[in-house]
């Protein structure tokens, strides 16, 4: 497939370097000289990264420091058998990059790969246990490619915190023992059984020790030979065996492997409020944040604040307007209309729909430069990570990272789990995210970079949460600039998720008396499910203060830490 770069003129001037590299970052840079920040849904993970920054490494460094960690400890939602997407800040000439690392289908892929014989899609538990469910694996290659243009260290000095602590073994956390022992298709997947044995008949609890001794020789084999150590060679054969086994055997194939590249695309960027923020292109949903919030602006969300049911309607009829256009637009084809979707007459058209009471559940509008609208049919549930680093050189990374569900397809090679990001696909072979050789999946993961007017760095946010990711990041947006909470108290803030005729959300993180309010609006709030948000974010406030924060729903931290001066 081709490189999609779609964007509004006026919205990619906004990532385009505004002078030539410079020695210095441009006047206006509210960082801290030498201060670092870095949140990441592991503290160990976290660790690892801070360690890279320490020893000179800076933030792209320190991304493949973080995830190679994530993948051990957090398998459930990332890992070197996954996709991510990179958004890169460079301080020296203010340039937004795009990073994208999604898996793609492999060449033998078919249109109808996930329906039965009678022509009805499988049953997701189906297929997400199959061969068929992996896509060609791109964080790696697309990590590589970002540190060797960006990075500062060799490469084969990023990996010896995920070797070590994969060979002497981490501690099993409350929310790994839930997933290993969750009601999920892959709990009990062979694979899964297997690697989280606690040696006694049953399976590890939180507090347990688990140690990776293969993951630990992958990642050895990774920092000396390259990512040539995943794409080709012994676990390129062992990746394709364990895909061939079984019914709905994959198509993959070792070239498919050693053939997969990454992509660098531009930045998609778009105004809010004092800010710019830019996003991935599609195949990401980049696009429907950047409409969603342009909605949110033309209400007066930010008069009202978090305990006004009247600003959670906005937010909510917002949400449904972009889901209703994303579904029915974006995929990795040609003819995503991501101008007209950000077309201000357009915005403007939609966001008059908001009023003060929830609607019917809205169709898909017709946007400047559009096709026909599609109906949609693709199952996107939630297995993914996200982190944020800013180096002391005022550089930065906010990077979404996925298997896709839990631990993948459940199964495992040489330590990693598999993604299952076919299943990302509609099962239905129509639309803009129909199933092709070689095309990548529509993706919710939205990683977002922050720039002031003078395009200086303003902060950086993401979230795992399947096709929820866009809700959100909106959430957390609002509260921090609209409503001016701490980034803490923005992540905070309960999880509603607006999408068709649902509301579904966080009930019980709702005041009885709010959310007895919001139904009168139409606004029902019901218990979603899935593994929820996992925001990792920060805002340089006045003064050059990180105010940053790790979603308390999960396992991370958030850290600012003084660095070494310069040598």
């Amino acid at each position: 497939m081709r490189p999609l770069i779609l964007a509004a003129a006026t919205l990619l001037a906004a990532c385009t370097p505004a002078a030539p590299p410079q020695s210095a970052p441009p006047a206006g840079t509210q960082y801290q000289e030498r201060k670092a920040f870095l949140a990441a849904a592991h503290p160990l993970a976290v660790e690892a990264g801070l360690d890279v920054l320490r020893r000179g490494g800076n933030a792209v460094d320190a991304a493949v420091a973080v995830q190679a960690m994530l993948g051990l400890v957090e398998p459930q939602s990332s890992g070197l058998g996954g996709g991510a997407f990179m958004v890169h800040y460079d301080a020296a000439s203010t340039a937004v990059t795009v990073y994208d690392g999604r898996e793609v289908a492999p060449r033998g892929a078919t249109p109808d790969m996930f329906l039965d014989d009678g022509g009805q899609p499988l049953p997701f538990r189906t297929a997400v246990l199959s061969g068929r469910a992996t896509g060609v694996p791109g964080a790696v290659a697309m990590l590589a490619l970002a540190q060797k243009q960006h990075g500062k260290l060799p490469w084969n000095d990023l990996f010896g915190d995920a070797e070590r602590v994969a060979r002497e073994g981490f501690t099993v956390t409350k929310r790994m023992e839930h997933f290993v022992h969750g009601p999920y298709p892959q709990s009990n997947a062979p694979d899964v059984v297997r690697y989280f044995s606690d040696g006694r008949g049953g399976k590890v609890r939180a507090g347990d020790t688990l140690k990776n001794p293969a993951y630990a020789a992958l990642v050895h084999r990774l920092a000396t030979e390259g990512p040539e150590a995943l794409y080709r060679g012994e676990t390129a054969k062992r990746i394709v065996a364990r895909l061939h086994d079984g019914n709905l055997a994959s198509s993959m194939t070792e070239a498919d492997l050693a053939n997969y590249k990454p992509v660098v695309r531009q930045a998609l960027c778009g105004s809010y409020r004092v800010y710019i923020l830019c996003v991935p292109p599609p195949p990401s949903s980049g696009v429907g944040l950047l409409q969603l919030m342009a909605m949110v602006e033309r209400t007066d969300i930010a008069a009202r604040g978090p305990d006004d049911p009247v600003a959670w309607v906005q937010y909510a009829e917002a949400s449904r307007l972009m889901y209703a256009d994303r579904d029915a637009y974006v995929g990795d084809v040609a003819n995503v209309p991501v101008h007209g979707l950000l077309d201000p007459a357009y915005v403007a058209s939609r966001a008059a729909l908001i009023g003060d009471r929830a609607g019917p559940a809205p169709h898909a509008g017709t946007p400047p430069g559009a096709v026909t609208a599609r109906i949609d049919a693709t199952q996107e549930v939630a297995g993914t990570s996200h982190f944020v680093i800013i180096d002391g050189e005022g550089n930065a990374v906010s990077m979404t990272t996925t298997v896709e569900s839990f631990f993948g397809s459940g199964r495992m090679v040489d330590g990693f789990f598999l993604n299952n990001q076919m299943t990302d696909f509609s099962f239905v072979p129509e639309g803009p995210n129909a199933i092709a050789p070689g095309k990548r999946p529509r993706s919710s993961m939205t990683p977002t970079i922050i720039l002031n007017r003078d395009r200086s760095l303003a902060g950086a946010i993401g979230s795992p949460g399947g096709n929820a990711i866009l809700g959100y990041v909106a959430k957390a947006l609002i509260g921090a600039i609209d409503w001016n909470l701490p980034m803490k108290d923005a992540f905070a803030l309960p999880n509603l998720i607006a999408r068709g005729d649902s509301f579904a959300g966080e009930e019980s993180r709702f005041a009885p008396t709010l959310r007895a309010e919001m139904a009168k609006r139409g606004v029902t709030v019901r218990a979603g499910s899935g593994e929820d948000s996992g925001l990792h974010g920060v805002l340089i406030r006045e003064g050059g203060r990180f105010d940053g924060a790790a979603d308390a729903r999960r396992d991370g931290i958030a850290k600012t830490v003084s660095l070494p001066e310069n040598r």
